[in-house]
């Protein structure tokens, strides 16, 4: 447990320190709607504020997904309690220092508490049309993990719902066997009681 929460905690630090400076670039170094191709139109570098969520969706609703985004953020720390695996530890990581980056945004950003614009500035116009952020990335990379583990069936204790199920299977079967041994080794000395019985009945009808 100690080991997947030090993941997971680490992960989410890293994150969001790397998302906040690589905002903190972009604002100190391009102005608003400036677009600079990194490489031709595969990446480029284009600020935007964003007032709604990811990939600039829903804009004009600020103070929903700061709520939301809060919600999450208790969510996964009360949640955290139970990971044991390390896998899940950097799924959860990852999720959390993607909320907790564009969440810093709300409250933080102008033009108000809660109400804060996010830093957009990737675009990938041969992928999708929306302008994101690390943090958003981080968020993505979160849920696929997400998914790619719950398809494999890996619990939050790291152990696979197949193995789990086997092994209750043995257990099962140990069980039965054992009652099976109890019952067989009670049944004995019953038979042996009934053939002296049948011994002894028998022994007078002889003598007369």
């Amino acid at each position: 447990m100690v080991r997947a929460l030090s993941v997971l905690v680490t992960v989410a630090v890293l994150w969001v320190g790397f998302d906040q400076f690589t905002k903190y670039l972009v604002v100190t170094n391009l102005h608003e709607n400036e677009r600079v191709a990194v490489f031709g139109d595969v990446l480029q570098f284009v600020f935007v504020r964003n007032s709604g969520a990811a990939f600039s969706f829903a804009s004009g609703a600020t103070w929903i997904f700061s709520l939301l985004a809060t919600g999450v953020v208790i969510a996964i720390i009360v949640m955290a309690r139970r990971i044991r695996s390390v896998r899940w530890g950097l799924v959860i990581g990852l999720l959390l220092g993607g909320v907790l980056g564009n969440l810093l945004d709300r409250y933080f950003r102008e033009p108000s508490f809660g109400l804060g614009h996010v830093v957009d500035f990737i675009s990938t116009p041969w992928m999708i049309p929306a302008i994101y952020n690390v943090a958003d990335i981080g968020i993505c990379v979160a849920m696929a993990l997400f998914i790619l583990l719950t398809v494999l069936g890996v619990g939050l204790d790291g152990r696979r719902a197949t193995k789990l199920k086997a092994e209750s299977e043995t257990s099962d079967t140990e069980a039965t066997e054992g009652e099976g041994g109890l019952a067989s080794e009670g049944t004995a000395p019953d038979v042996a009681a009934s053939s002296d019985v049948e011994d002894e009945n028998s022994s007078p009808q002889k003598g007369s």
